[in-house]
């Protein structure tokens, strides 16, 4: 179904919009020229809403609008353990590992590991991460965002997926993450409003006279297996949502992982005025995340019952967004659209951080500021070029993207926590010991998963994680002691670090744990 006049007026409203408030609100004044703070680091300057609502632009995009619509058509309502679970792993990146990164004026994550444990493991994982970003985060990104575009306009998903790349790229080339930073609060606002409206209209539409309350009643009589939070073994889902494990298990690597040390995610707080304003923001981001599961997940078990014939589950949310009537599906799909670009603009904004500051600047020493600026920009384009050219050779083959990105991201991520816990919170941890656990973890995950694609073992892949974690970590603990660190390997500062918070974070961090308390309580 196309857009009518109107909605295509109201996107090109929004896209003429955020392009010039993202160009105003990182002008530069008269005769200055921006440096690497400026504009990777937005001036250091951030306050506590653009913050949190940056945290969750850069995160929700199109891989959880689509995708985990998608997977809570096939799956249900247990697939919002990622966001809810997430709220609560916020406070405790925010409460535990800001003070340290802020005390020794952290700018990246590979920065943070060679002042911990030297240079090699900064460069190893410095390359990971760009290729990481680029050929899983980017490309997910655009294929998600033009599976969306194609099924509700119709438009062409190879021009789809170019539209959207030049787009996030032009928004957020010249004024950095000071660009994205602080128009994302606009982005999160349309996001969350987008994404009510099509909750209430696909609810209402089940519900006919009884409006949404009727139609989500209705939702969880026909469907009350959908409703189960944490699945039983005999679920046909179970290797994707293992039961305890999402409360115990492996879920926990995943999101201090995602939350705690990936630098598109972690870069907005470490741009903050001060402390106390990062972790404001970090709890407002928290109880956006509380809220997201309305968003992203309800629409595609709404689908259910609206369209219980889909080709493909990424098609749920799509789908939902053709009920709506002209004018608000021209919002709708803003907010959309919204989501895809500030995410892309976001992980973007990492990569070129990433590839200027850990590896040029290292390479080529006292470069000039300006200069430092312009190689960004170029790894910004690259980047964005690169996941054009391989968004469908990747992707194109997967139903559920959400659940191959989760699936393919758990290689890694139980030697990323271990290596970051051991250097935030244990002195003897060496950079042997560092390195161990990161080939350790691949190695491991890759075992694991041959076993299973061969028919020899059955092990969901969040428990793989969990297991993963736990043998790396023994690994890395015996290899660093056993090949201690150098004496002037530890260069990052433990002291005057306090981990006392506000009263009010105190309190948010009540309300999250009380909220999941109830969810999990009333669908367990």
């Amino acid at each position: 179904m196309s857009l009518a006049g109107i909605d295509l007026a109201i996107l090109a409203i929004y896209a003429i919009f955020i392009f010039g408030l993202a160009q105003w609100v990182s002008r530069s004044k008269a005769g200055e020229q921006k440096t690497s703070t400026d504009y990777f680091m937005a001036s250091k300057s951030l306050p506590w809403w653009a913050i949190g609502a940056s945290l969750i632009a850069a995160n929700i995009s199109a891989e959880q609008i689509i995708g985990m619509s998608g997977s809570g058509y096939v799956i249900g309502l247990g697939i919002a353990s990622y966001e809810w679970m997430a709220a609560l792993t916020l406070l405790i990146v925010g409460k535990f590992f800001l003070p340290i990164f802020l005390r020794n004026e952290i700018v990246t994550m590979p920065q943070f590991l060679q002042q911990r444990y030297g240079p090699t493991i900064r460069n190893v994982m410095a390359v990971f991460w760009l290729l990481l970003y680029v050929f899983v985060n980017v490309t997910s990104i655009l294929w998600l965002g033009a599976i969306a575009v194609h099924t509700v306009t119709g438009f062409n998903q190879d021009y789809a997926i170019v539209a959207i790349g030049v787009f996030a790229l032009a928004y957020q080339l010249w004024g950095g993450l000071k660009a994205v930073a602080l128009t994302d609060i606009v982005q999160v606002a349309l996001l969350v409003c987008g994404g009510l409206i099509i909750g209430f209209i696909a609810l209402s539409t089940i519900g006919g006279a009884g409006g949404a309350a009727a139609g989500f009643h209705t939702l969880i009589t026909q469907f009350p297996d959908k409703f189960d939070m944490i699945l039983s073994k005999d679920n046909p889902h179970y290797q994707e949502l293992p039961g305890i494990a999402v409360l115990l298990g492996g879920l926990w690597v995943m999101n201090i992982s995602y939350w705690g040390f990936n630098q598109y995610i972690i870069q907005r707080a470490l741009a903050a005025k001060s402390l106390p304003e990062a972790q404001k923001g970090i709890a407002f981001a928290a109880y956006l995340k509380l809220l997201m599961p309305v968003i992203v997940v309800l629409p595609g078990m709404a689908a259910l019952i609206l369209a219980p014939n889909l080709s493909a589950p990424d098609q749920a949310y799509p789908t939902m967004m053709n009920l709506l009537p002209v004018g608000l599906k021209g919002l709708v799909f803003a907010a959309l659209i919204a989501a895809i670009i500030a995410s892309l603009a976001s992980k973007v904004n990492s990569i070129s951080t990433i590839f200027t500051l850990d590896l040029y600047a290292k390479i080529k020493k006292d470069t000039p500021e300006h200069q430092l600026v312009t190689v960004g920009r170029i790894a910004a384009v690259a980047a964005v070029v690169i996941g054009i050219l391989t968004a469908r050779p990747l992707l194109g083959g997967f139903d559920q993207a959400f659940q191959f990105i989760q699936e393919f991201t758990g290689f890694f991520t139980p030697g990323i926590v271990v290596i970051f816990m051991l250097g935030l919170f244990w002195k003897r941890a060496s950079e042997a010991g560092a390195l161990t656990a990161a080939i350790g973890s691949v190695v491991l995950s890759a075992i694991f998963w041959w076993l299973q694609e061969t028919g020899q073992f059955i092990f969901p892949f969040m428990n793989r994680v969990g297991v993963v974690f736990v043998v790396s970590l023994i690994a890395a603990v015996i290899v660093s002691l056993l090949v201690p660190a150098k004496p002037d390997a530890m260069k990052i500062k433990l002291d005057k670090i306090s981990y006392k918070t506000s009263l009010g974070f105190n309190l948010a961090a009540v309300g999250v744990i009380a909220f999941l308390i109830l969810v999990y309580t009333i669908w367990w």
